[in-house]
């Protein structure tokens, strides 16, 4: 049988009694929506600023995988330091504003949440955040060596490499920002539920599709085809997926069962 997405779910008498407060116009919506999004900007580019006061330190920090085969980078272009330092400070602020960011997402969506679930804003906040920085890390611990082992290893008898700054730190932050990205699916999926386009069962009936996607994903994302990287990104998707499931069942209201007579 062919599995439909959920119809979205309208509120149960219970939960709009449980409202905070009246619901907004289309007009107040917008108005939130743009003022949220000035929030956000603001706390990236303060973070982005922050983020450049220590861009030779998260430089550093970057290098230290490939430090032992290439001591020090080159450049091929008077603006290529430049451009590279700009990219390192904006991932850095991107990972610095993310509680701000998901405060800001949380405070545009609790508005149609009843008031129970609106005082889980906190725990939202941190959990995505810790999702995004959970991506970053796996990907620079896990993927990024053993990428870099296979990348580099190719033609060492008749090949040195020289990479430039610019080439290097692209490919990193990269391949971190993404990993950042892909982590924090347990999370969309959990607005989404919450919001009533998805359900539990509906997740578990698209398993088979998902995984594919989620292969597909995973060979985007990573640097090489070989299986070993594949299978580093693939099994943790998967994993967030089913993660995923669970915390989708679990937060949804239950529904009153209906009497019999």
């Amino acid at each position: 049988m062919t599995a439909h997405p959920p119809a979205i779910l309208h509120p149960s008498p219970t939960a709009s009694r449980e409202s905070a407060g009246p619901a907004l116009t289309l007009t107040e919506h917008l108005e939130e929506l743009r003022r949220r999004l000035g929030i956000s900007l603001a706390a990236f580019l303060i973070a982005i600023g922050v983020s450049a006061c220590y861009v030779e330190w998260i430089i550093d920090w970057l290098r230290q995988p490939v430090v032992a085969v290439l001591p020090r980078f080159a450049f091929f272009t008077p603006t290529e330091p430049l451009t590279a330092y700009i990219n390192v400070a904006i991932l850095g602020g991107l990972v610095l504003a993310m509680p701000v960011l998901l405060w800001q997402l949380w405070g545009f969506v609790r508005t149609g949440l009843t008031a129970r679930e609106q005082t889980s804003s906190t725990a939202f906040m941190w959990w995505g955040s810790g999702q995004f920085i959970t991506g970053v890390a796996f990907a620079y611990y896990a993927i990024l060596p053993v990428s870099l082992r296979v990348l580099l290893g190719i033609g060492t008898a008749y090949l040195e490499p020289m990479i430039s700054i610019g080439a290097y730190l692209s490919f990193v932050t990269t391949l971190l920002f993404w990993s950042g990205v892909i982590f924090e699916l347990p999370v969309l999926l959990f607005l989404l539920a919450k919001i009533g386009i998805v359900t539990a069962e509906w997740l578990r009936q698209q398993r088979p599709y998902a995984i594919l996607v989620l292969v597909i994903v995973a060979a985007l994302v990573t640097p090489t085809t070989d299986p070993v990287n594949l299978l580093l990104m693939t099994v943790p998707l998967i994993l967030l997926y089913e993660l995923s499931i669970w915390i989708t069942r679990i937060s949804m209201p239950q529904r009153p069962r209906r009497e019999t007579s």
